[in-house]
């Protein structure tokens, strides 16, 4: 059975920073693009960033670049997201994603995780 789990989310003031981790099973990890989606309450989903199978190349969207760092442990089968510089309107819940091909978008991935909540206070 495949599972993502994500853990790290938490509440932090403005300008801090989190790191979210992805943890994998069930699959073989390095075989998967992976990403980072987000949905803050009342909006819709909201595309953060991928990374290639190999982690070797990465896409970030306009309103994180600069500030979130997406990396991969294929060796421990987890994927994560380092938040710095955080805003009130990073709020949301988080979730990561694995597409078996090279197309991972808001709608075409294979397996999703749960989520978990960033919550950055003003």
């Amino acid at each position: 059975q495949v599972q993502l789990v994500e853990s790290g989310g938490g509440l932090v003031q403005a300008g801090g920073s989190l790191r979210l981790s992805c943890a994998a099973s069930g699959l073989t990890f390095s075989n998967y693009k992976m990403g980072w989606f987000r949905q803050a309450p009342g909006k819709e989903r909201e595309f953060v960033a991928t990374i290639s199978k190999s982690g070797a190349i990465t896409y970030y969207a306009d309103s994180v670049k600069g500030r979130f760092t997406c990396s991969r442990d294929n060796a421990k089968n987890t994927m994560y997201l380092q938040m710095n510089s955080l805003k009130p309107e990073d709020t949301a819940v988080y979730y990561c994603a694995a597409s078996l091909s090279l197309v991972l978008t808001l709608t075409t991935y294979n397996y999703r995780g749960q989520g978990t909540q960033v919550t950055v206070s003003s």
